[in-house]
């Protein structure tokens, strides 16, 4: 009888042996060698840093031990993947190699696109199985919008797949095994080094025990938390990096999220934040679609009447303040610095830090949504860079949301009890006047022992900046050029649901299709 063929079973961002379809077809096939590559290109790009890095080895370590009771090993290649498998095609001959389907930054996608040229040559079989409800090569939404509402519900109401009883391991893997997986949190790849005291732990073991937290306990308050930053970060799922990381994979928080719901039917706070999760699992792929329909949205200014308005300038002092939490304005500040330490934050929180660099500071999105690529843990480039385009207003189609960070401050943190905690030096001042210190009367400047300009920074005038903006850039989308590339994006990658009717009469014509983030059907952060 003839040698089954090597089954290789290449993890990326699927570090999970549950609901896993390669490893199980694998397992089923031949022996098999799961395989890991710590690919230098993808630690050296711009978006890409050590908290990414630290959470992806915590998941690693997991993921190893989890493979060893199937009587497999994770084999760790530091270097390119072609490089690797063509070392294993000339050392076992016939080879399958098996994976999850990826959307993620541009390198990834030439990657893969070298992996596959590579896959054709020698014939070599590349199974790739679905995660996402993200249909590949789809060029437009327009008259696919119920396909892809039915892809993504088939996908997700399929029964998941258990991880394989046992399997064969392949013999001789210790050759092609780099790195030992104890040493996996001490490696220097070369990216970012900003350190994330705070951030959350991964694996599979830490995303399930946040999971059961969510939706035996916390997630009752979950959609009236949303908007607050010290709310959210205890009332939120916090599902965000196992997601993107894939420790949990989005079918089984679906199917587990629809048990719940019926489960808390007759409550209606379980009921209301249960719906409210779902519909942002949806958004969730749907975002992930408009990157892999237009992957320029990663570099480019989407609509081409915005295109040119601003420099990208790495160094520009409103930039640099902005990254430093030195901005002047307290919640901007506060939740940069925040992130900068937990490596999470709020979406209401995340759209305004963008807004007011783009708005309020007048900056190209291009290099604030680097910064903010680098501080997520849960990074995920295909809900990162379509948002911010939206947040910057340089998609041309969805209602331009710029947000005053004194009114967010307000109706989210009325105390000024998150300011005071991550900025400590205004921490003093009575709590009516931490939004907005540069006002501070004198006679309290005395009695504080405050001085604006020289305790904390005096801000520029955000205000005046944002309405600028805001209306070059409506008189931009106004002209019948603009308005023709408008349809066309929306055509290209909008959801194509109208509105409900209680707000259908809101909606602009240009708009029609777009949901608000803070809907209930829009995207929030998980």
């Amino acid at each position: 009888m003839a040698q089954a063929p090597l089954q290789v079973v290449w993890f990326k961002r699927d570090l999970r042996i549950h609901d896993h379809a390669p490893l199980a077809n694998a397992a089923a096939a031949g022996p098999v060698l799961p395989l890991f590559a710590i690919e230098p290109g993808q630690w050296q790009a711009p978006d890409s840093a050590l908290r990414h890095w630290q959470f992806a080895a915590d998941s690693l370590v997991d993921l190893a031990q989890a493979l060893n009771t199937l009587g497999l090993p994770l084999c760790l290649w530091q270097g390119d993947i072609v490089e690797c498998l063509a070392a294993l095609k000339a050392h076992y001959g016939e080879l399958v190699l098996h994976s999850h389907q990826e959307t993620g930054n541009a390198w990834s996608f030439e990657r893969d696109q070298r992996i596959q040229a590579w896959c054709h040559a020698p014939q070599v079989p590349w199974q790739e199985a679905r995660q996402q409800g993200v249909i590949r090569g789809l060029s437009s939404r327009t008259g696919h919008q119920s396909r892809w509402e039915n892809h993504w519900e088939s996908l997700m109401a399929a029964p998941t797949c258990p991880a394989p009883p046992t399997a064969v391991a392949a013999p001789g893997w210790e050759a092609f095994h780099h790195v030992d997986v104890a040493q996996l949190p001490s490696l220097t790849l070369g990216f970012d080094t900003t350190p994330c005291p705070q951030r959350q732990r991964g694996g599979r073991s830490e995303g399930r025990a946040l999971w059961l937290s969510f939706i035996t306990q916390r997630g009752r308050r979950y959609r009236g938390s949303l908007s607050k930053p010290l709310l959210a970060w205890e009332f939120g799922s916090r599902l965000s990096p196992h997601l993107a990381w894939g420790t949990l994979s989005m079918r089984e928080v679906v199917q587990s999220l629809r048990r719940q719901r019926q489960k808390h039917a007759d409550d209606t706070a379980w009921a209301r934040s249960l719906r409210a999760f779902t519909s942002r699992l949806y958004w969730h792929c749907h975002f992930i679609q408009k990157l892999e329909s237009e992957p320029s949205i990663e570099h480019q200014t989407l609509h081409p009447a915005l295109r040119g308005l601003r420099e990208r300038d790495p160094e520009h002092p409103h930039l640099i303040a902005w990254k430093r939490g030195q901005t002047g304005v307290p919640l901007v500040d506060a939740c940069m610095r925040s992130l900068t330490a937990t490596g999470w934050i709020n979406f209401r929180m995340r759209a305004m830090l963008l807004s007011h660099a783009t708005f309020g500071l007048g900056l190209h999105w291009y290099e604030p949504a680097l910064h903010l690529a680098r501080l997520f843990t849960d990074f995920e480039p295909g809900i990162h860079y379509p948002q911010v385009q939206m947040q910057a207003g340089a998609t041309g189609t969805n209602a331009m949301r710029v947000y005053n960070p004194i009114k967010q401050a307000e109706d989210n943190d009325p105390t000024g009890e998150f300011i005071a905690l991550w900025v400590p030096e205004l921490s003093p001042l009575p709590m009516e006047w931490r939004a907005k210190p540069w006002a501070l009367p004198e006679s309290l400047q005395n009695r504080f022992g405050f001085q604006p300009g020289i305790d904390y920074p005096i801000p520029n005038d955000f205000e005046a900046e944002a309405r600028h903006w805001k209306k070059l850039l409506y008189e931009l989308r106004r002209t019948p050029e603009a308005r023709d590339a408008s349809q066309a994006i929306v055509d290209k990658l909008a959801s194509q649901r109208r509105p409900p009717a209680r707000r259908a009469k809101k909606a602009k014509a240009d708009n029609r299709h777009q949901l608000s983030l803070f809907d209930e059907g829009g995207l929030e952060d998980r």
